[in-house]
């Protein structure tokens, strides 16, 4: 089959190298890393290269989009006559960790926890990233929306609680994901020596790429949404379906 991979640029060494082993031919596209900071510029960035990809005389068999939510930013892309299909994620930490699963067990009490990864040390800007998980589920509302939905009392509660058990498991620690394949190359100590430069300690976990494996491979199962011509992704924000098709 044919694809086109619309992917972010951080996850450039990961997508190359599956691309690389596939069955299927696979055209590649890469957005910078920091149109990320605006979630409206970066999905009107991957819509305009998913009609690009249909308006092209390449007859892909689907578009496969290598984000997860990333704050919204992946919310409401549709395309007319080709399959899109996307990994149910919350953003890119989950593509770096491998599974859901593994996103959940690491992030579920430290929403906003600086991470990094090879893709993000080796482009330009910030060597490191906070999760979207807090931002899309609400977890940092601002104080006055809570006393207005709650009232006064209850919300500044509510909101410390919030913030205090978020911050207490956060800490001032940062996480790096090291993938087996770019061991290597030697970024997890300039990791570590730019989060001691901080003060900031470092927690080190496993990284794996079969999500973005099975995704060149065309193993959609459970773990990625399709999208069928005419349909737009929505937000579901929860940690098994996360986005949905309508």
């Amino acid at each position: 089959m044919l694809f086109k991979l619309i992917a972010c640029e951080v996850l450039t060494r990961e997508v190359c190298r599956y691309v690389a082993d596939s069955p299927h031919t696979v055209d590649l596209e890469f957005t910078p890393k920091g149109a990320h900071d605006d979630s409206n510029r970066l999905r009107a960035l991957i819509q305009s290269r998913i009609e690009e990809a249909e308006a092209s005389l390449r007859q892909y068999d689907a578009i496969l989009l290598g984000y997860g939510l990333c704050g919204n930013s992946t919310l409401n892309l549709r395309a007319n006559k080709t399959r899109l299909v996307i990994p149910r994620a919350h953003d890119c930490c989950t593509l770096f960790l491998g599974s859901r699963e593994a996103f959940k067990q690491h992030f579920a009490d430290a929403p906003s926890t600086p991470f990094s990864a090879l893709g993000y040390m080796e482009r330009d800007g910030a060597y490191t990233r906070e999760s979207s998980l807090s931002s899309a589920t609400g977890l940092y509302a601002k104080l006055e929306e809570y006393i207005a939905q709650y009232g006064e009392e209850n919300g500044r509660y509510i909101f410390e609680t919030i913030h205090g058990s978020i911050k207490a498991a956060e800490g001032n620690r940062v996480v790096f994901i090291e993938l087996p394949e770019t061991r290597h190359l030697g970024f997890l100590e300039r990791c570590r020596a730019l989060a001691q430069q901080e003060g900031r300690d470092l927690m080190v976990l496993e990284g794996s790429g079969r999500l973005l494996r099975k995704l060149v491979f065309g193993e959609w199962d459970d773990e990625f949404l399709i999208v069928e011509p005419g349909q737009r992704i929505v937000g579901v924000y929860d940690w098994d379906e996360i986005v949905r098709a309508e």
